[in-house]
């Protein structure tokens, strides 16, 4: 054959990746790339998952740029898989398709109490302050106490986002909508629970540290948690990170009673129980203390708290959305594969289709995963040419003719190197790095030069 034709779907991180790994793996054919993204900038959650204030993550972008500006993956972005371009057109114009779209929903917590108003994924939160275009403008902190439920990053960024001063966020990319919904902010107290112990969070040292140093906000931990579980805190000893943690932790311990204007509580063995409510809304949290069970997990005691809390804010894990005409896993929120190969209801292959990244394997894992996962994927990908589709109209132009045709208004490399000069001229105004556009008819306008 002449040249792979192949579609990447999803922007971020994963199918950057794997169109990277592609082109400089040993292959006996040429290969020419089409990246596609519903949202009109690149990046995907590297942009609108990470906290403004973690600009060490963003450089991750940096080597991302890298492989775009090579010029060799042609980027559609502002095109949505089921509407602007159909599963039936990509086997028309192309040998295959990787599926890298990640997970960007909340996973549900199934506990009474949670579809009451003011209960919130911390996805949606995220998104918000982040400046996702598809999220509403507005975001209503109006209670003094709110609740965040998980021991990961995210529960940490959600809680730092909630109770840090915008003004300190100032030097960050937030955009002016953020600033003054942040700046009116009525938070005081935030409640973080986790409902294993202090010696098995999921969370980074760094993200940890981090917390601790927000300007005239306090960490308050309480002595109760401590010392419950001697196996896990042994264990820790011969976990670096671990080790990390608990020394951040002690030394939290052993502060004074601050005086700072907010704070942040980490509750652990506290498993949310129920969501209480007045009116419709969020007025308490009701949790279940727990204890170690002598096999690495927590049981409950039957002892249950209520922390009074007006927003409650679940950050328990990302989840997978489903994908026209594609499997789909509904209970792990993952495309069915085996190695990246996508398998259907039969267990067997679907010809052409795979998958790499978070919607692959689940949202575990940081970016190294992310890049072993899309070398196997492509492993496969250039084992299976018996698999691939036979494209009736492969040609690059078709697919610009056919979105053409459909008044998709589609940007590409250069307009995203125009968007991504206009956020920066924003910033550069302001005395900041870049200020976020967030209206995305505005972002398309300013990719297409319109």
């Amino acid at each position: 054959m002449e040249k792979l034709r192949l579609a990447i779907v999803g922007a971020g991180p994963a199918g950057i990746y794997a169109a990277d790994i592609l082109l400089k793996a040993e292959r006996n054919f040429d290969v020419s790339i089409d990246l596609f993204d519903r949202l009109p900038a690149p990046y995907g959650l590297v942009r609108y998952g990470v906290a403004p204030d973690h600009p060490r993550i963003k450089g991750i972008i940096t080597a991302l740029r890298e492989v775009l500006d090579r010029g060799h993956i042609r980027i559609f972005g502002n095109v949505n898989l089921g509407t602007d371009i159909t599963l039936d057109d990509l086997k028309r114009h192309y040998h295959a398709v990787i599926f890298a779209t990640g997970a960007i929903k909340d996973a549900p917590l199934d506990i009474p109490g949670i579809e009451l108003e003011n209960s919130f994924g911390a996805a949606d939160f995220v998104n918000w302050y982040d400046a996702h275009p598809d999220v509403p403008r507005e975001w209503p902190l109006d209670q003094e106490h709110v609740a965040v439920i998980g021991n990961g990053n995210v529960a940490l960024d959600v809680a730092r986002m909630l109770a840090k001063h915008a003004d300190d966020l100032l030097p960050t990319e937030i955009p002016a909508n953020v600033y003054e919904g942040l700046k009116s902010s009525k938070v005081t107290d935030v409640h973080v629970f986790g409902r294993r112990g202090p010696a098995q969070v999921k969370f980074t040292p760094l993200e940890l540290r981090e917390l601790g140093e927000v300007p005239d906000v306090d960490i308050v931990v309480h002595e109760e948690d401590f010392g419950k579980d001697p196996e896990a805190e042994k264990l820790a000893e011969t976990n670096k990170q671990l080790l990390v943690i608990k020394r951040i932790l002690t030394s939290w311990r052993e502060r004074p009673e601050g005086t700072a204007s907010r704070r942040i509580h980490l509750h652990w063995y506290s498993r949310p129980a129920e969501v209480l409510g007045e009116d419709g809304k969020v007025s308490a949290l009701r949790i279940e203390r727990t204890e170690p069970d002598g096999e690495g997990g927590v049981r409950g005691v039957g002892e249950f708290r209520d922390f009074p809390v007006g927003q409650i804010y679940r950050a328990v894990g990302y989840f997978g959305s489903p994908l026209d005409d594609v499997p789909f896993d509904e209970k792990r929120g993952v495309i069915p594969n085996r190695e990246g190969e996508v398998i259907g209801d039969d267990n067997e292959q679907v010809p052409g289709m795979y998958t790499t990244g978070w919607i692959k394997r689940g949202p575990v894992g940081l970016i190294g995963h992310t890049k072993s996962d899309a070398m196997e994927t492509i492993q496969h990908l250039i084992n299976g040419q018996a698999n691939w589709w036979t494209p009736a109209e492969p040609s690059e132009e078709a697919v610009t003719a056919l979105l053409e045709e459909r008044g998709v208004k589609y940007t590409n490399l250069d307009g995203w190197h125009s968007l991504d000069e206009h956020e920066l001229a924003l910033g550069e105004a302001q005395g900041r790095t870049r200020v976020k556009v967030v209206d995305r008819d505005e972002m398309v306008r300013i990719s297409r030069g319109e």
